[in-house]
């Protein structure tokens, strides 16, 4: 029998004060993201900006980031300011809308305005592009740092006596863009970043640790291992801990997507962060801080953030060659027209465009942005992407194994069946009982039998004497009979003669009642099936994808389960070592697997799956070595999953296609291929292709947030 039943006091009114408190947390954890880093950013290389720890109540790790959207904010102010005068005095800006101005030494204005534009908005580029070309990986930055300097040189040029156009307003308009497309992007990584101080907040900023026998308050930064604390009803738990003393129901659904309260008594493991029902807690505080179960989650989290999947990778590799395509586009256009015997600032002029068009922002937005987007969206349905590859490549499943019947099954169990021995009592007086001294507790076989006696109209009746045995069961004093209701675990202890029962060994959990000492009678209580599960199941097979139940279990559950929910086929009996075997023997299949588990026995066959899913948050270990952890325990969610890893790829891809191709296209007509045909793009007609390319990728990755669900 899995669970043996153990069941204690706990008053509703804490659960509800409980549930109220998670419920506030969920919403602002659904208002905010959880995480989405996004990759290019004014760092050179194209890296987030490193985090700080987050300490106690802290998150300093932000600052940093947050010092720098101001940073970005400030120089786009700036430089749009100081922008419009330069527009204004374009002679070519002039010429386009038909109107002129006589403003004297206009050009020298402007030379002067565009020169703090490109020291001072074009900074971060500038600094940016020595970055990568002393590390010998141009790419996005070398991109807009080639293109800003030759507008601004062949502008400074043409102020001082060379014949053309100059392009100061092309040079402030897209330093002005370049800005704003940074400052937006790491503003979508910040907004996912709020979630991760919101996980931080969690924790109590005090507590109050027993000194001689007294509790003294403290901040929680000033907890050490090895003390003891009081933990109040309603509280919310300062570290992690052990608890030394004292019994309650503790809610970690935050934490653990564990809906149910979890009981608690002395010896126990409790998590930091977590709410205390109505008991009052002594607790041992093992680790805080850093090495506390809240912060190995935030830290996971940044991981997700800061790792490169194999299709940003690819966004890089394009910004590489496009870095590499526009320098010879550009020499080569201005050899070429040089050797067809044009004039040299026609010849130039020709070139700059080209070196300006091939800058496509768009790339550097393209893969980001769906990152940041698609891990928010993810984050917000309960899904924490810990390694991106896996992902992108959850389209590639082609098999899925289910393990632990807690994720196609609820883990909460519903009275099955009612069996009578004795001629004195029928059903109904059995449940109602049982469910006398079953309304004092919270746990989960309490409940289920609660629920059938409500279903079955019996008015519950009052009791008192009320005892709970640990381990074994519960007893009281209903309508003047002493009444207990235990698991096999008290009938083997005090050897009680029990008939046979019905019940079907295994499939089932069976308590007794005895009444004045004699075993009155049964209910067994069997796990339900999720009502998602067959849902999530179908949605797999119209996908193509296989799926198998493993289990531990025996032979008469996996098939129970299997075939109610029509599954592909199970495998029963399976030890912990033998799941990983199991994953390597699909896979030398040729199988792409996909494994869910929940336990440190699913870790290895985790690690081993091509796609590891950690369902609930089960536990570390499980966490640590899975790709993807499920917060709620909802079997649709891997069904979403595996869809929406899909959607993200063709955004991504999509994106790429877009952002290359425009360059394609754009990039001869820049340089005069059609220029005897009378076709031909000036400067300013391509930064402003250039912006149009980047708000379409943008609006195309917004577009990802309907995919889901």
């Amino acid at each position: 029998m899995k669970h043996e039943h153990e069941h204690g006091h706990h008053h509703h009114h804490a659960k509800k004060q409980a549930e109220k408190e998670t419920g506030r947390i969920e919403e602002r954890l659904e208002e905010k993201t959880l995480h989405g880093h996004s990759d290019a950013m004014p760092h050179g290389e194209g890296t987030p900006p490193p985090h700080g720890e987050h300490v106690g109540h802290g998150g300093g790790g932000h600052d940093h980031h947050r010092m720098m959207i101001e940073d970005f904010k400030k120089r786009f102010w700036i430089s749009l300011v100081l922008s419009v005068p330069v527009i204004v005095l374009s002679p070519m800006v002039q010429h386009i809308l038909g109107y002129s101005l006589a403003v004297p030494y206009s050009m020298y204005i402007a030379f002067v305005l565009s020169s703090i534009i490109f020291f001072y908005g074009g900074w971060p580029f500038l600094t940016g592009l020595a970055e990568e070309v002393k590390k010998g990986a141009p790419g996005m930055m070398t991109l807009i740092g080639v293109a800003i300097t030759v507008a601004y040189l062949y502008s400074t040029a043409v102020t001082f006596g060379l014949e053309g156009m100059d392009f100061f307003w092309e040079l402030a308009t897209l330093i002005v863009v370049m800005l704003l497309g940074h400052w937006i992007e790491m503003k979508s990584v910040l907004g996912a970043s709020k979630a991760l101080e919101l996980l931080v907040s969690m924790m109590p900023a005090e507590a109050q640790v027993i000194r001689n026998g007294q509790p003294v308050t403290v901040r929680v930064e000033e907890l050490r291992q090895g003390d003891v604390i009081l933990v109040k009803p309603g509280e919310k738990m300062p570290a992690d801990g052990t608890v030394v003393q004292g019994e309650s129901y503790l809610n970690e659904s935050m934490l653990t997507g564990e809906s149910k309260p979890v009981q608690k008594v002395k010896g126990d493991q409790v998590i930091g962060g977590s709410i205390n029902g109505n008991g009052s807690l002594q607790v041992q505080v093992v680790s805080t801080g850093k090495d506390s179960y809240l912060n190995k989650v935030i830290n996971l989290v940044q991981e997700a953030q800061k790792t490169k999947s194999e299709t940003q990778r690819l966004a890089d590799k394009a910004a590489k060659w496009l870095a590499y395509l526009a320098l010879t586009a550009g020499f080569g256009t201005l050899t070429a027209w040089l050797m067809a015997g044009a004039e040299l600032d026609f010849a130039l002029e020709r070139m700059v465009t080209v070196m300006v068009i091939s800058c496509p922002h768009a790339l550097g937005l393209a893969i980001p942005l769906v990152v940041a987007i698609s891990t928010a969206v993810s984050a917000n349905n309960g899904l924490l992407i810990r390694n991106r590859t896996a992902f992108e490549n959850s389209r590639n499943i082609t098999t899925i194994i289910f393990d632990k019947t807690g994720t196609l099954t609820q883990g909460s169990h519903a009275v099955a069946e009612v069996g009578v021995f004795q001629q004195t009592v029928n059903e109904r007086d059995l449940l109602r009982l049982a469910a006398g001294v079953e309304q004092h507790s919270e746990h989960y076989i309490s409940q289920g039998i609660l629920k059938k006696a409500k279903a079955e109209g019996i008015t519950v009746p009052a009791s008192d004497s009320f005892h709970y045995l640990p381990g074994k069961g519960l007893e009281g004093t209903v309508e003047g009979h002493d009444v207990k209701v235990v698991g096999p675990n008290y009938i083997k202890e005090f050897n009680v003669q029990v008939p046979q029962s019905q019940a079907e060994e295994g499939v089932e959990t069976v308590v007794y009642v005895l009444v004045e000492g004699k075993v009155a009678g049964y209910i067994t209580l069997r796990d339900q099936i999720r009502p998602e599960s067959a849902e999530a199941i179908r949605v797999l097979k119209e996908n193509g994808i296989k799926n198998l139940l493993l289990t531990g279990d025996n032979e008469r559950v996996a098939q129970s389960v299997s075939d109610k929910l029509g599954m592909d086929g199970y495998l029963a009996n399976v030890l912990p070592h033998q799941k990983q075997e199991k994953v390597k023997e699909l896979q030398a299949q040729g199988e792409f697997v996909a494994m869910t588990g929940d336990g440190v026995n699913d870790a290895p066959a985790l690690a081993q799956a091509d796609v590891g899913i950690a369902v609930g948050s089960g536990t570390d270990v499980a966490a640590e070595t899975a790709d993807i952890i499920l917060v709620n325990s909802n079997p649709q969610d891997i069904a979403s999953l595996i869809l929406f890893g899909k959607a993200t790829y063709r955004k991504m891809i999509q994106n790429l296609i877009w952002a290359t191709g425009y360059n394609i296209i754009a990039l001869p007509l820049a340089a005069g291929v059609l220029y005897n045909q009378g076709i031909m793009i000036s400067p300013a007609v391509g930064a402003a292709l250039m912006s149009l390319s980047t708000v379409i990728v943008a609006v195309n990755a917004q577009l990802l947030r309907r995919q889901i669900r």
